[in-house]
């Protein structure tokens, strides 16, 4: 086997083709939140009989923040005006087992209880580590296939007709909306403590939301020293559709949520 062919795997294929020198306008953010008490809520959910996580508690929480106070977030460019989305649909990174990050789609995320969302999302990972994968990961596959600079041609064409046009391809199962609103990721899941994450070309994400790792620090809290659960929060966000203050009012929303996360139940 060719030397180089290790680091040629599909999604190394797609990415160079999809990827670029970056030019384009993007604005990053991130916060460090206390969820020692959040953690607690989710294990007793847990003993409940709820099977569900904090992915889950962020999914179903920027869905309903996107819905109900900032729908800026809920939007995609065609042909220079900014258009909304019919649903408010959540894109989760899933990682296969090869060691690529693919992901699923939650529709209409935003009207999901954690019982609805803990089924739907253990239902769509199975089936895409099981190989039946979504329209998106399997146009990335036909990509990966082709011999460059092909792939390059293809891309642009692809780009060209669903994001720059807006037009549908039916037969790819390509769409404006094919990858959801936005997409969240937990990098924390893989050992990284915070990232700052791309917005990928081949999708209409109006952001990346990245849960990083979970770590014990000191902290004050009522005016005394204590040991707490800290965990990093960042953001890449579309220029294009929002821009800071967007990204203050969600992560005010998120603040919220985890102070009070029965809210959400």
């Amino acid at each position: 086997m060719d030397s180089h062919e290790q680091f040629n795997s599909t999604w190394r294929k797609v990415a160079t083709t999809i990827y670029k020198k970056p030019v384009d306008s993007k604005i990053f953010g991130g916060v460090e939140i206390d969820v020692t008490d959040l953690e607690d809520y989710i294990a007793q959910k847990r003993k409940e009989g709820q099977k569900i996580t904090l992915t889950h508690f962020f999914v179903l929480v920027l869905a309903r923040a996107v819905k109900n106070d900032i729908p800026e977030f809920n939007t995609y460019p065609r042909r220079g005006k900014i258009l909304p989305r019919p649903s408010v649909d959540v894109g989760v990174s899933v990682l296969q087992a090869t060691g690529d990050m693919s992901s699923v789609i939650v529709p209409e995320a935003d009207t999901l209880t954690y019982e609805t969302l803990q089924g739907y999302m253990n239902s769509a990972i199975n089936k895409s580590r099981g190989g039946r994968e979504n329209d998106f990961t399997k146009s990335k596959n036909v990509l990966a296939r082709l011999p460059w600079p092909f792939r390059n041609w293809l891309f642009r064409l692809f780009k060209l007709l669903t994001l720059d046009w807006g037009l549908s391809i039916p037969g790819l199962g390509l769409t404006p909306n094919t990858n959801g609103s936005f997409l969240l990721t937990n990098i924390g899941s893989l050992g990284l403590d915070f990232g700052f994450p791309a917005l990928l070309p081949t999708a209409n994400f109006s952001f990346v939301f990245v849960m990083g790792g979970i770590q014990k620090k000191p902290v004050v809290v009522n005016n005394e020293i204590t040991i707490r659960r800290m965990m990093s929060l960042t953001i890449a966000i579309d220029h294009r559709l929002a821009d800071a203050s967007h990204g203050a009012r969600l992560f005010k929303y998120i603040k919220n949520a985890i102070r009070n996360p029965e809210s959400y139940a």
